[in-house]
């Protein structure tokens, strides 16, 4: 009977209601919006009503890896995770014009840690944007601010398994307000993008008492001989293997009003408010299978440490201070890739006492299956920390990650 009843309802009601095709609301993700994936090979599973009144796209992605850590003084140890496991909607309702995108993420390392009484954090995006013309974006909602290039790019278009240190203490990540973005690429032309954001400043899914500080970004994307091939700007390596030079340079800014976080968006809460200021420089060049970026990250705020009132020795600060990031890759004709990073990160005198110089290098293996969508890395990475005392500590690890998803 149940068998019956299921084949009814597939008869009759699925043709009625939508159809299941390959197409994508935008052709190669000209959207450029960050909470939609900029790389993808496949096209996700769509499904489109008959009217052409609503379509949803749905992806997946998984990042599983294992990884073996020493750090110098403790005892060696083992790590094996689901670091990611990403669950997308992409769309329209209504008419083209009017864009949805949802993110979600499951694992608990995207999730974090659960606190009582505190929000579960599984919504990375959920946004809606206006589309007028093919050259103006207007949000509503929360996903990734227009900050630097590693951030910007989804996790899934890296050539290694992290982002830099520097990615990790300084950048600006996810908040919830309005965004604008003017967009004019050609693949064979100077072209260039604006984008700016005028947001809470509290990070993804607060729900912290409102008070009146803001944050305001604003970013400047040139691209001298062209856009990259397929957004190849949004991933990371030649995997297009440019015919001619490409090169893109850009520049961010962010003034955050009041923040609540150590890292605005980021971090531990403060104990008192501090207004911070954050500033990023990105360029990347690709041709022929090479490709090459770099990154300068900077935060400054006055007064970065604040006391527990009720406790003088416990202490929240901001990680004031600057640092660089340099990375080389080139993709032989076999699809194996080989990567090499080398990061410095300085704080600022104020918090020195608190927070050591750093320098990291890493060593990348990476084979390619079926582009971004699937692939399988090998790392190495050596961090060297640099204490206030003239002390120091080196810590390493290996590890192996596989990605997949659609």
């Amino acid at each position: 009977m149940k068998r019956i009843i299921t084949l009814l309802f597939i008869f009759f009601l699925l043709p009625a209601t939508a159809q299941v095709t390959l197409q994508r609301t935008t052709t190669d993700n000209d959207l450029k919006l960050s909470a939609l994936p900029y790389y993808n090979y496949g096209k996700g599973l769509g499904i489109t009503s008959p009217d052409s009144l609503f379509q949803m796209n749905i992806r997946f992605r998984i990042q599983n890896r294992a990884t073996y850590l020493q750090e110098e003084g403790e005892e060696s140890a083992i790590d094996g995770q689901i670091r990611r496991l990403r669950l997308r909607f992409d769309g329209y309702v209504g008419d083209p014009r009017f864009i949805y995108a949802i993110q979600l993420s499951f694992a608990p390392g995207d999730v974090g840690e659960v606190k009582e009484g505190e929000n579960l954090n599984i919504i990375r995006d959920a946004v809606v944007f206006y589309r007028p013309t093919k050259s103006w974006n207007f949000g509503f909602g929360q996903t990734k601010l227009p900050g630097n290039r590693q951030r910007v790019n989804s996790s899934g278009g890296l050539q290694l398994s992290d982002r830099t240190i520097n990615n990790a203490k300084f950048n600006i990540d996810r908040d919830f307000g309005f965004q604008v973005h003017n967009q004019h690429e050609s693949v064979d032309k100077f072209s260039y993008n604006l984008r700016c954001a005028v947001t809470m400043g509290e990070g993804r899914n607060s729900t912290d008492e409102p008070d009146n500080g803001l944050a305001y970004t604003g970013k400047a994307e040139l691209y001298p001989f062209g856009a990259f091939t397929k957004d190849g700007a949004y991933f990371e390596g030649d995997l297009k293997r440019e015919q001619t030079p490409k090169v893109m340079i850009s520049g961010a800014y962010q003034f955050n009003n009041k923040a609540r976080r150590t890292g605005g968006q980021l971090g531990n809460d403060l104990f008192e408010k501090r207004d911070m200021r954050s500033l990023f420089f990105d360029g990347m060049f690709k041709y022929d299978g090479w490709a090459f970026m770099t990154a300068y990250m900077q935060r400054v705020a006055k007064n970065p440490i604040t006391v527990n009132p009720e406790d003088a020795t416990d202490v929240e600060y901001i990680f004031t201070g600057n640092g660089m990031d340099y990375q080389l890759s080139y993709l032989f004709p076999s699809n194996f890739e080989l990567i090499g990073r080398f990061s410095t990160q300085q704080a600022n005198k104020d918090i020195s006492a608190l927070a050591p110089d750093a320098k990291q290098y890493s060593l990348g293996l990476t084979k390619y299956v079926w582009e971004h969508a699937f692939k399988a890395q090998l790392e190495f990475t050596l961090d060297e920390l640099s204490y206030f005392d003239n002390t120091s500590k080196q810590n390493w690890y290996i590890r192996f990650q596989v990605e997949m998803g659609i």
